[in-house]
C-alpha cells in the first residue's frame, strides 16, 4: 500500500495578508528611521547648506555686512587671485598642515602602541591624561602654549635660563612662532587620533601577533609588518580629518599669537576673518571662503581616491 503525500498551498488571502504585514512593517521602520534623520537633516541645512549658499551669493557682491550691496560678478575672485597676501596665507596654511598632520599622526601612533602593549603599566590613567587636550577648548590650548612659550614669563624660557642659555624670542621670531604653533597643533590633535588608533589596535586578531612571535619576530617588526598595515583604514581617516582641521585652524592660533609676529603666520581662516570682519569686506571674504572650501573638497576627493586605489 503506497502512501501518498499531498501539499497544501496557502490560500491567496493568507499570502496577501502576509505581504501587507511585511509592507506595513517596512513602512513603520522607514518612518522611525526618518524620524531620527530629519532633525539632523534640518540642522545640516540650517547651519551648513544655508550659510554655504548665502556665502556663495555674497561672494559675487560687494556686501560689507550692512546696507545695500551691488552685484560684482567675478570681480572679487579676480581681486583675490591678484592679492599677494592671499597666496602667502594659503602657502602658510599648506605648510602648517604639511607639518602638523604627520607630526600628530606619528605621535598618536607611537603613544597608542605604547599604551596597548602588554607590558604597559597604568595604561588607563595614561589614556585619561593623554586625552585631556581633546576636552579643552582650542582657545584654552592656545592660551596654555602662549604661557609656556612666553618670552618674559614662560616656563620654557625659564628652563633655558636656568641652564645658563639665552632665552629665545618665541613671539618676535616668525620661524620660532611657527614652531610653537606646530607643536601646539600637534599636541591638541594627538588625543583624538590616539583613541582611534587604540580602538583599531585592540580589534586586530591576537592570533596574527602570536604567530609572528612564535616565528621569532621582534615587537618592532610585529608592529611594522602586521599592526601598522592593518591600521590603514584608521590611518586614512586620521590623515583626512587632520588635514581638514588643520586647513581650517583658527581659534587656537588666534589665542596663541594671533598669526604674529605681525602677519607672518596668518593662515587662511585668519585671512578670511580679518578681511571679512575687521575690514568689513564680507563679499571678498566670502570669495576666499569658497576657494578654501573648493580646496578642501579637492583634497578630500584625492585622498578618498588614493585610499580606494590602495584597497583595490
Amino acid at each position: 500500500m503506497m502512501a501518498t503525500t499531498t501539499s497544501t498551498a496557502a490560500p491567496p488571502g493568507a499570502v496577501h495578508s502576509r505581504k501587507s504585514a511585511i509592507a506595513k512593517e517596512r513602512r513603520r521602520r522607514n518612518f522611525i528611521a526618518a524620524t531620527f534623520i530629519v532633525p539632523a537633516f534640518v540642522l545640516f541645512c540650517l547651519f551648513f547648506v544655508g550659510p554655504g549658499v548665502l556665502g556663495l551669493a555674497y561672494s559675487f557682491t560687494d556686501y560689507r555686512g550692512y546696507g545695500d550691496f551691488e552685484f560684482l560678478g567675478l570681480e572679487n575672485y579676480r581681486n583675490l587671485f591678484a592679492d599677494p597676501a592671499f597666496y602667502r596665507a594659503l602657502g602658510r596654511t599648506f605648510l602648517y598642515t604639511g607639518l602638523t598632520v604627520p607630526v600628530g599622526y606619528f605621535l598618536a601612533l607611537i603613544v597608542s602602541a605604547l599604551l596597548v602593549a602588554k607590558s604597559a603599566k597604568g595604561a588607563t590613567i595614561a589614556q585619561v591624561i593623554f586625552f585631556f587636550p581633546w576636552l579643552i577648548s582650542p582657545i584654552v590650548v592656545g592660551v596654555i602654549w602662549r604661557w609656556l612659550f612666553g618670552e618674559s614669563f614662560g616656563l620654557v624660557n625659564y628652563l633655558i635660563s636656568s641652564v645658563g642659555l639665552t632665552p629665545l624670542q618665541w613671539a618676535q621670531n616668525p620661524q620660532l612662532a611657527l614652531v610653537v604653533v606646530i607643536i601646539a597643533g600637534s599636541w591638541a590633535g594627538t588625543a583624538f587620533n590616539m583613541l582611534l588608533f587604540i580602538a583599531a589596535m585592540r580589534n586586530i586578531p591576537q592570533s596574527y601577533l602570536e604567530a609572528a612571535e612564535l616565528d621569532g619576530a621582534s615587537p618592532v617588526k610585529r608592529f611594522v609588518r602586521i599592526i601598522w598595515p592593518l591600521l590603514a583604514p584608521t590611518s586614512f581617516m586620521i590623515v583626512l580629518l587632520g588635514t581638514i582641521n588643520s586647513m581650517k585652524e583658527f581659534a587656537m592660533i588666534q589665542a596663541l599669537n594671533g598669526g604674529g609676529p605681525g602677519n607672518s603666520n596668518v593662515l587662511m581662516v585668519q585671512y578670511i576673518y580679518e578681511t571679512g570682519f575687521e575690514s568689513s569686506k564680507i563679499g571678498y571674504a566670502s570669495a576666499a571662503s569658497m576657494i578654501l572650501m573648493l580646496i578642501l573638497m579637492v583634497i578630500a576627493f584625492i585622498q578618498t581616491r588614493f585610499d580606494r586605489s590602495d584597497l583595490n
